[in-house]
């Protein structure tokens, strides 16, 4: 097979035989030959941050599965550190920041701060070498508020995450301030990946939910408009894939309206009517329950199918509401490969 990505036709909103499938963090964590490669890397940044090894993870789910695209290989925390703030992570724990620097100090590293991350630059152009052209490669980076809660709290994890949107409540244009900071970085972040071969972008904005609307337009939907605009400003006409985790279907719409993302990912539990919805105006992405991925059996294939059925007739790239988590079965995942790329609509 030869040709475009299906990935990027769904993108620009064409409804397909079958939709395009990937995984969010399919690279990585379930494999066995990702566990050997992290052994060898020593720490997880040095992972990161080494484009030959940060390659070959993002290509062995492709070696496995059929997927329809690869994603880069990396975190979102290395814009933190691009950034001057320190960074380094605690086996088993996650990432971990020291004390966070001053606004200004945060400004004044902007502009410089997408040279500190040519590795991963290099890394996508080597996947872009090795990929076969029929297969897309998806730059990513954080969303600026999910970054900030890394930022202001110095961890991950729930607790840090309820106690940043807790100090946000208390104190959102202080917070907002950050995330503009964030967003100017970001953008300037993926622009450079793009340049370096990604075909496509996703935002993940893993915690967007629990936001009220005033909140969220001020932390999610003003920082992504602005990184929409510079990027194209930029002249990136790479399609974006925006994903506001977690956020309740009467923000999600919003959402789409005023950022102009190309697609936008949905989390567990979306309602297939609101999907439906959503493809009048954009091509959707989602989202298989991580947990029916992890449980396997007769409900994942009806799960999948459900999802076929609600979601096939409207431009949709089949994904999870999340990531793989770290034990799902590998014949799982086979499974759903299988049975999305063998589907046909009608």
């Amino acid at each position: 097979m030869t040709g475009e990505p299906i990935l990027l036709r769904s993108l620009r909103g064409e409804t397909l035989e079958r939709p395009p499938i990937w995984f969010m963090r399919q690279a990585g964590r379930c494999l066995p030959e990702y566990h050997e490669l992290r052994a060898q890397a020593g720490d997880f940044l040095s992972l990161c941050f080494n484009p030959v090894m940060a390659s070959e993870v993002t290509l062995q789910p492709m070696r496995r599965f059929a997927y329809d695209a690869a994603i880069l290989f990396a975190d979102i925390v290395p814009i933190a550190l691009a950034l001057g703030q320190k960074v380094w992570f605690e086996a088993g724990e996650g990432p971990r920041m020291g004390e966070l620097p001053s606004l200004d100090a945060l400004a004044a590293e902007v502009e410089s701060s997408t040279n500190r991350l040519a590795c991963i630059g290099e890394t996508a152009r080597r996947v872009r070498a090795t990929l076969e052209p029929e297969r897309a490669l998806i730059g990513f980076a954080g969303g600026p508020w999910t970054v900030a809660t890394y930022m202001l709290q110095g961890r991950g994890g729930e607790p840090a995450r309820d106690a940043a949107r807790t100090h946000a409540f208390a104190n959102l244009e202080a917070v907002g301030q950050l995330v503009d900071i964030v967003a100017e970085a970001t953008w300037r972040y993926l622009v450079m990946q793009v340049e370096a071969g990604a075909q496509a972008v996703q935002i993940f904005e893993s915690w967007a939910e629990h936001l009220p609307a005033p909140v969220f337009e001020r932390l999610v939907i003003r920082p992504h408009t602005r990184i929409m605009a510079a990027l194209r400003g930029a002249g990136v006409t790479a399609p974006v894939i925006g994903f506001p985790r977690g956020a309740t279907e009467s923000l999600i719409e919003p959402y789409v309206d005023a950022t102009g993302v190309h697609a936008v990912g949905l989390g567990t539990g979306f309602s297939p009517e609101a999907g439906r919805r959503l493809q009048t105006k954009v091509a959707i992405q989602g989202a298989l329950d991580p947990q029916r991925l992890l449980a396997g059996g007769p409900a994942l294939d009806e799960a999948v199918d459900a999802l076929l059925a609600a979601w096939g007739d409207g431009p949709w790239i089949f994904n999870l509401g999340h990531g793989v988590m770290p034990t799902t079965p590998i014949a799982h995942i086979g499974r759903v490969v299988e049975r999305v790329t063998s589907w046909r609509r009608g």
